[in-house]
């Protein structure tokens, strides 16, 4: 299984790069923002979507058909049109969830932003969410851009992951510490 995600994300990569410099050198840089998002968000409510992505039972021209008329009513750009239609025709629209996901970390790059992963019980508010951007920029020395996720199973707290550093201060966690703790007591 890691084999075949490294070998997704690879491809991904290459195509990510490719599109980031189309975008930076004809100035599309924020509607391919935009279309990361827009793309993102689909992926995430969408599980026909998923489906049409990893599904080998669909035929080259039935997912070319049918992304290009998806990416035609979310109005993405031309490019990123493009991009999905030639991912279609050489059977690799698989690649589309590390694909934006290598496309968010290069536009951040390049406005010089961190993306912060942060789990919560219970959604953050607009007052949260900038509070502890501005909290973690002073930190970091980077703008912070927040990826909010609502985990219930937390019970309460923040789990805070920015690159390869985690600050977890679940309710969970602490419990889970002090279930450990106990069994090596008794």
């Amino acid at each position: 299984m890691s084999e075949t995600v490294g070998v997704s994300t690879s491809i991904a990569a290459r195509y990510a790069t490719a599109v980031f410099d189309l975008a930076v050198e004809g100035k599309a840089l924020p509607a391919l923002e935009k279309d990361v998002d827009v793309l993102d968000a689909a992926m995430a409510e969408s599980a026909d979507l998923r489906t049409l992505l990893s599904s080998p039972l669909y035929s080259r021209d039935e997912q070319e058909t049918a992304i290009s008329a998806v990416a035609k009513k979310m109005k993405l750009s031309k490019t990123t049109v493009n991009v999905l239609a030639l991912l279609a025709q050489k059977r690799r629209l698989f690649v589309l969830p590390q694909l934006v996901s290598s496309l968010r970390d290069l536009i951040a790059t390049h406005k010089g932003e961190v993306t912060a992963e942060v789990t919560s019980a219970k959604e953050l508010t607009k007052a949260q969410a900038d509070k502890l951007a501005k909290t973690l920029k002073a930190q970091i020395g980077a703008d912070v851009k927040i990826k909010a996720i609502v985990d219930e199973s937390i019970i309460g707290g923040l789990i805070v992951k920015v690159g390869s550093k985690m600050i977890d201060t679940s309710i969970k966690s602490k419990l889970n510490a002090l279930q450990n703790t106990m069994k090596e007591v008794g």
